[in-house]
């Protein structure tokens, strides 16, 4: 296994799920539940599975795509994100 990239995803995944409606959806089910352990490992469970489902359709849809092709459509999107961040949609 290459712990290099474990970890990198790992943090990765991490620092990206803190703070998400999931998050807030888990502590507001684990708060009001009698078993929070079961809030704990159904939250758990469906990331993984999540996490899962994605990396099946990016491996997918890798074999099907160069990495340049790849590269340069993540790019794309990140940058379409950024500008919508940048200028927000006036109000109407």
């Amino acid at each position: 296994m290459d712990w290099q990239l474990f970890g990198l995803s790992f943090i990765t995944v991490f620092l990206a799920e803190i703070g998400d409606k999931s998050q807030l959806a888990a502590i507001a089910l684990g708060g009001s539940a009698k078993s929070p352990r079961a809030v704990f490992f159904g939250s758990v469970t469906a990331l993984v599975l999540a996490s899962f489902l994605g990396v099946l359709a990016g491996g997918s849809v890798a074999q099907l795509l160069p990495t340049k092709l790849m590269k340069a459509l993540a790019a794309l999107g990140f940058l379409i994100m950024a500008l919508k961040l940048l200028w927000p949609a006036s109000d109407n």
